[in-house]
């Protein structure tokens, strides 16, 4: 700040200078040396300007208010300018006044559009708690029977965690085999059946903090790691889901090729009227956090070989709702194109209405992922350790069995064959 203030002192001064100048004679040396001063000064200011202007732009998520902060920074430049080099008339002065106004008002209506998107009322989120087992009201879904499988009080049980959307299942699962936990209080319980996300999940199996976790595939990072630690990882397939995209609901689009999502995510495809659709604009892709299993399904699935666009902070979603909501009609992001699990977007965030798009021509339903129509179906995973105890092992083989099956559809996905 006191290097502000002196910068402040120094423009002044070299003003005060200008008009004392202009007001009497004075020598050839002195005005040259008024000159050298002034852009010398001229220059520190649009440094330090600019890196102010930076600064603010770092922690300014959207682009249009970053082009009005650019604009700022240039208008003040200007005004400096003129004042010091007396450039700056009535007229001119009027017009930048004019400018700033007009920068200024579009600055405010930036925070006001960035504060109307933060206030509108949206439906409530997944909430994965909602599932927790044995609590009075939770969604875990029951089997219709009594199971085959099931842990006393004394046993020591298997430590369950995994991805967000397959907590539904493996709740269910714990219901079922687990004792009545129902005595715990439910951070208690969700410290035996937790939910941490995959790339969490992944690390706590590897780190032993875990028994067995329920995932989509893993990434290239999550394998070295288990690599890295001496870890040998076991992958159970244990039910089918459908990798979707999914755009607004006003998005004229219905269908799209492999090769179109696969330019879109290497920025190859910027806009859509390269698909014939006229008056979205440029494409908002989002994308999510790297080491998440829908990240990793696009890159693997989806981009191959190809190497995936980088995206700008403000289109990468750390959490799975949070790019369902962007997309959505409560977000009003028309021009937008995202991508989940097919029950995770039409079971856990229904409430969100967008609108999941064909692929090749094939529509992402249950008929299509079982009759393996649907080109972006793809298994899900009972991960363990090659050293798991016997226990895991005995809820593994249940899972895999015909009433781990049964409850896999019944939550919504679809089951692997019990054919074994």
């Amino acid at each position: 700040m006191p290097i502000l203030y002196i910068l402040i002192a120094a423009n002044l001064g070299v003003i005060i200078w200008r008009i004392l100048t202009r007001r009497k004679e004075t020598s050839k040396g002195n005005r040259i040396a008024l000159n050298c001063v002034t852009w010398i000064l001229a220059g520190i200011d649009a440094i330090v300007i600019s890196i102010i202007v930076l600064l603010v732009c770092m922690f300014v998520l959207h682009w249009y208010t970053r082009v009005c902060v650019i604009i700022a920074g240039a208008l003040l430049e200007w005004l400096l300018i003129g004042l010091m080099t007396q450039w700056m008339n009535w007229k001119r002065l009027i017009l930048w006044f004019i400018f700033a106004g007009l920068t200024a008002g579009a600055i405010w209506g930036c925070y006001r559009y960035d504060q109307y998107l933060k206030d509108i009322t949206v439906p409530e989120s997944f909430n994965y708690a909602t599932y927790t087992p044995f609590m009075p009201d939770t969604l875990a879904e029951k089997l219709d029977e009594e199971s085959s499988l099931r842990f006393s009080g004394t046993d020591s049980l298997p430590r369950m965690d995994g991805a967000t959307a397959l907590y539904p299942v493996y709740a269910s699962f714990a219901q079922a085999v687990y004792p009545d936990l129902n005595g715990l209080e439910g951070y208690k319980i969700r410290q035996t059946v937790s939910c941490s996300t995959t790339g969490w999940a992944y690390e706590k199996i590897v780190d032993g903090e875990c028994d067995i976790i329920f995932v989509a595939g893993p990434s290239e990072e999550q394998e070295s790691y288990a690599a890295e630690k001496g870890v040998e990882l076991v992958y159970t397939p244990i039910g089918k889901e459908a990798f979707v995209f999914f755009v607004h609901p006003d998005n004229p689009v219905d269908n799209m090729t492999l090769e179109q999502i696969r330019s879109i995510y290497s920025g190859e495809t910027t806009k859509w009227e390269q698909f014939g659709v006229k008056g979205l604009g440029k494409i908002l892709a989002f994308q999510r956090d790297e080491g998440s299993g829908s990240q990793t399904a696009l890159e693997r699935f989806v981009m191959r070989d190809t190497p995936l666009m980088p995206a700008d902070k403000e289109n990468v979603l750390s959490a799975m709702g949070g790019i369902v909501e962007q997309v959505s009609p409560y977000r009003n992001h028309r021009n937008a194109i995202g991508f989940s699990f097919r029950f995770y977007c039409t079971a856990l965030m229904k409430n969100f209405h967008v609108k999941l798009l064909s692929i090749n021509g094939v529509a992402p339903t249950i008929e299509n992922i079982e009759n393996g129509t649907y080109p972006l179906a793809s298994d899900f995973y009972a991960v363990t350790r090659s050293d798991a105890d016997s226990n895991t092992l005995k809820l593994l083989e249940w899972i895999t069995g015909p009433q781990g099956q049964s409850l896999v559809a019944k939550v919504g996905y679809t089951p692997e064959s019990t054919e074994r």
